[in-house]
């Protein structure tokens, strides 16, 4: 389970940071209302582990961001609205963020480029110029290259998420999307997730596609 008054720490760091006024309300207000939502019953694997493990791994990468703060403010939002059945989340998620950034204190600029980190997480394509974008979707991903016990969790956690679809069709819906991310050149796009998690991910996204082959 992540500690919540750590994620709400780090929650406060990431806004002050981004602040163009202090003179706004508490920190902790959003931080709450956030963690709310990511605690809401039906998710599985979208949950607060799920943020704290985001966070994380942005630490880690970074060096490679532009504006490492505003990439740890996407990541907050970037999973805000989660209801599987709907393919709107990240829209719904970047909407959040456009409104409540600014009434925190978070300038028009730097909330235009956190809705547009969180909708990038539609495709995690980032352009090769973008570093944010780079980190934000790497930091997501990171999962993929799990030790396969931890790995075999999330790919439980996801069906579990997805309960209400049949078997046949979830294995097929889920195997297109294993292709897809296979078919990329590259799945993580900096040159820490390029050296550390892609050869591991391939495997597994490998190994589960043939686990769900008819």
């Amino acid at each position: 389970m992540a500690d919540l008054d750590d994620l709400r720490s780090r929650w406060a760091r990431a806004l002050l940071a981004t602040r163009d006024d202090p003179c706004h309300p508490d920190p902790y207000r959003y931080a709450d209302v956030l963690l709310r939502r990511w605690q809401e019953p039906h998710r599985r694997y979208h949950t607060v582990a799920h943020l704290a493990a985001v966070l994380d791994r942005i630490d880690v990468l970074e060096k490679y961001a532009a504006d490492p703060d505003v990439v740890r403010l996407a990541a907050w939002f970037h999973d805000a609205v989660y209801l599987p059945e709907r393919s709107t989340n990240e829209e719904r998620s970047a909407r959040l963020a456009e409104r409540a950034l600014p009434e925190a204190g978070v300038s028009q600029a730097r909330t235009a480029e956190v809705a547009r980190l969180v909708r990038l997480t539609v495709t995690h394509d980032p352009a090769d110029d973008d570093r944010d974008g780079q980190v934000l979707c790497d930091a997501d991903l990171a999962i993929l290259a799990a030790p396969p016990s931890a790995y075999a969790a999330y790919t439980a956690e996801v069906r579990e998420e997805y309960h209400f679809v049949p078997n046949d069709a979830f294995r097929e819906g889920r195997s297109a999307v294993l292709r897809q991310l296979l078919e990329l050149p590259r799945l993580f796009r900096t040159p820490y997730g390029q050296e550390h998690w892609e050869a591991t991910a391939r495997y597994n996204l490998s190994g589960e596609l043939e686990m769900l082959s008819p």
